[in-house]
């Protein structure tokens, strides 16, 4: 019973992202709408409960098992739709294509296509999803530069979590925001096999290994599982290379973060400086973008690690990064930490000329040299400890991070 209800709560729910898609679709054919973000997150049911809810005849068609030479096949799909929209005498039409990254050199063909339509006055509206974010963003500044809006879709925060599945904030602090795994927390196995097989490997195998030559996919995967199992902490390439097995040297390992930060896996954040040289040389410091992208290597289930406090603490910590960073796409606002000697802030995000410095505590602690450090030599319009005695965590994680600013 409670599988079928979380199944079903998933389906029925309406994130706030939905509105804006009805709203775009129902606005007379000016631009696409390219809906991104990470897998797993609700894009394609967002949008078949927006195409339900806006009025207007749509086709939906997804490229999943669409070879990737098929380049035919992106207009195969627009003639379906034009001879539709001639057959049934409508006055408009909406064509959408899933996963549309997957066909190679995509890009050109919808751009031709919807040149052709611009030119022949025929309103097909068109609305693109696609899980990788660099091979989506690559193609759109290729060819479509224009002819697009975006619509960014984030990992769900606590509140969507709260209200369409009743997660308490210890579970979404542990087992993070992917609603498809909701009704498979009560199951560790089953959870870890979701989290490994949808999420993990399908972003490896089909985001990053079906449109990137790498020579070494082992290492790529060892990447990954260190710079996870270490998310909310700092690391250097150097000593992460000792701890992999047949690894390279420290370039190819963070040419593979990079590859791992477009597909909203995990990032290596950089120290904050005013020197930008000093920004790339620095240590990183490794963040999940979903925390249960860290936990699903540890060895320790959530009744262990809330007994735990050092363990649960830099669970804890992780969780409010994974929030801050997968925020950072939606509200366009850059995510380091900062560390001198034996001072250090967590997480400072940067906003034009604004730096808002965060300080996560588990504890109720309330002192941070480095908070204070911060604020008064890089000039913050913001710095807030969140935590028990500071600003609330539940709070923190059903809020935008760019309202700080």
């Amino acid at each position: 019973m409670f599988c079928y209800i979380c199944k079903k709560a998933f389906a029925m729910y309406e994130r706030n992202d939905i509105q804006k898609i009805i709203n775009r679709l129902r606005e007379p054919r000016k631009f696409m709408q390219v809906v991104m973000g990470p897998r797993q997150v609700g894009k394609t049911t967002g949008v078949k409960q927006a195409l339900k809810k806006c009025g207007v005849p749509y086709l939906f068609f997804t490229a999943d098992a669409v070879p990737a030479s098929s380049h035919a096949w992106i207009s195969e799909c627009w003639t379906v739709a034009r001879q539709r929209l001639k057959s049934e005498n409508l006055s408009e039409i909406i064509l959408v294509i899933d996963e549309i990254q997957k066909i190679s050199n995509w890009s050109e063909i919808v751009k031709k296509e919807w040149d052709m339509d611009s030119f022949n006055e025929i309103p097909v509206k068109i609305v693109l999803l696609g899980s990788s974010r660099v091979m989506i963003a690559k193609g759109l500044s290729e060819s479509l530069a224009g002819r697009f809006e975006s619509i960014k879709m984030s990992h769900w925060n606590l509140q969507e979590m709260q209200d369409a599945f009743g997660f308490t904030m210890e579970e979404y602090i542990y087992y993070g925001g992917y609603p498809g795994a909701a009704d498979l927390i009560h199951d560790a196995e089953r959870w870890e096999e979701y989290i490994h097989s949808s999420i993990i490997e399908s972003t490896i195998n089909k985001d990053i290994l079906m449109n990137t030559p790498i020579n070494k996919p082992a290492l790529l995967r060892q990447t990954f599982e260190l710079s996870s199992s270490y998310s909310g902490e700092i690391l250097s390439l150097t000593k992460m290379l000792g701890s992999l097995q047949d690894a390279g040297n420290t370039t190819t390992l963070s040419s593979y973060l990079n590859l791992l930060n477009d597909s909203g896996l995990v990032t290596g954040l950089q120290k904050y400086a005013v020197d930008m040289a000093r920004k790339r040389a620095s240590v990183p410091k490794f963040q999940v973008y979903n925390n249960s992208l860290k936990n699903v290597y540890s060895n320790k289930r959530i009744d262990d690690a809330l007994s735990d406090p050092r363990l649960w603490g830099r669970i804890y910590e992780s969780a409010i990064g994974a929030h801050i960073v997968t925020n950072a796409l939606i509200g366009n606002y850059e995510v380091y930490y900062w560390r001198e000697g034996n001072m250090e802030v967590d997480y400072l995000i940067k906003k034009k000329n604004e730096l808002v410095a965060i300080e996560v505590k588990s504890n109720d602690e309330m002192t941070n040299k480095g908070l204070e450090y911060v604020r008064d030599h890089f000039n913050c319009s913001n710095t807030l400890i969140v935590g028990p005695n500071g600003f609330p965590v539940e709070t923190f994680l059903k809020m935008s991070p760019a309202d700080l600013f």
